[in-house]
C-alpha cells in the first residue's frame, strides 16, 4: 500500500515538473523588437512615433523612448536576447537619438548581442559601425553625420544623402513619409518578411539576419536584393550607398540642431 502511494506521489510530482518546464519563459519564441529613440527633450522627433506606429501595424513590437535611456534599454535587450525571448533587435533614432543608435549598438556588441538593423536619422556626429551590426542604414543631410566601417564590420553600410532635397532639414527628416517607407522595408527585411518568423539558433549568433551585400568596384557596399529599393523621388533626393571615412578634424557639433554646410548641396551620389 505504501509503495502504491509512493508511486502515485512520484507520478504527480513528475507531471507538475513537466508542466513547469513547458511554461518556462526561457522556452518562449524569440520576438523581434524595434527600439525607436527620440532626440532632444522628446519634442523634436515626433516623426519617430509615427514611424513606430507604421511598424506596429505589421505586427512587429516597436517601442518609443528618449535617447537618454539607451543604456538601460540595451541592458534589457541583452538580457532578453540571452534568455531567448527577444530577437532580432533593431534600433532607430533621430538627431541625438541617432547618436544613441550607434552608442547602443556598440554597447550591445560588447555584450555579445547582434543588432540586425541600425537606422540613424541625421545624427549629430559620425561614428564607426560596430561589428555586431548586420545592416546600417544612415539617413543624413550633412557631412558630419557620416558612418564608416568599424573594426571587424562585415555587414552592409548605406549612407543615404538627402541634402539635394531642400524640403528636408534636421528638424523634419524624421517625418519624411518617403524615408519612412524605405526604413519600413528595411525593418521587414531584417525581421524576415513576417512578424511570425524568428532567427534560428545559428542565425542568432551572426551579426545580423540580412543577406550578404554585393561589393562594387570601388569597394562600396550595395544593399541586399531582399531589401526593396524605394522609387526614385522626383525631387532628385540622393539614395547613394557608400563607405565613408570620419571627419578629418574629428570635430562634433555642440548643439543638437546643426546647420547644414554649403558643401552638402553639391555632394554627388555614388552609385
Amino acid at each position: 500500500m505504501r509503495n502504491m502511494r509512493r508511486l502515485a506521489a512520484i507520478g504527480v510530482l513528475s507531471v507538475l515538473m513537466m508542466a513547469g518546464f513547458g511554461t518556462s519563459p526561457g522556452m518562449a519564441e524569440p520576438r523581434a523588437h524595434v527600439y525607436v529613440l527620440r532626440g532632444l527633450m522628446n519634442i523634436f522627433s515626433l516623426g519617430m512615433d509615427t514611424l513606430a506606429e507604421k511598424i506596429q501595424r505589421h505586427g512587429i513590437n516597436a517601442t518609443v523612448h528618449n535617447y537618454s535611456e539607451w543604456q538601460s534599454l540595451a541592458d534589457h535587450a541583452a538580457a532578453a536576447y540571452h534568455a531567448g525571448t527577444e530577437g532580432p533587435i533593431i534600433i532607430i533614432g533621430h538627431s541625438l537619438g541617432g547618436d544613441a543608435v550607434m552608442q547602443m549598438s556598440a554597447y550591445l556588441g560588447r555584450k555579445g548581442v547582434p543588432v540586425a538593423l541600425a537606422v540613424p536619422f541625421d545624427s549629430t556626429q559620425s561614428f564607426p559601425t560596430p561589428s555586431n551590426v548586420g545592416h546600417l542604414l544612415n539617413l543624413t543631410h550633412a557631412d558630419y553625420g557620416r558612418m564608416w566601417r568599424g573594426t571587424g564590420f562585415r555587414g552592409t553600410l548605406s549612407n543615404i544623402d538627402v541634402s539635394s532635397d531642400h524640403s528636408i532639414d534636421h528638424l523634419n527628416i524624421d517625418k519624411s513619409a518617403r524615408l519612412h517607407t524605405q526604413v519600413l522595408a528595411a525593418v521587414l527585411a531584417a525581421v524576415g518578411g513576417s512578424h511570425h518568423s524568428a532567427p534560428t539558433a545559428n542565425e542568432r549568433h551572426k551579426p545580423g539576419s540580412m543577406a550578404a551585400p554585393e561589393s562594387g568596384s570601388d569597394g562600396a557596399s550595395k544593399p541586399a536584393d531582399s531589401t526593396p529599393a524605394p522609387a526614385k523621388p522626383a525631387d532628385g533626393a540622393s539614395g547613394s550607398i557608400e563607405t565613408v571615412k570620419p571627419l578629418a578634424d574629428g570635430s562634433r557639433p555642440v548643439i543638437a540642431i546643426p546647420k547644414r554646410s554649403r558643401s552638402a548641396d553639391t555632394t554627388s551620389s555614388t552609385r
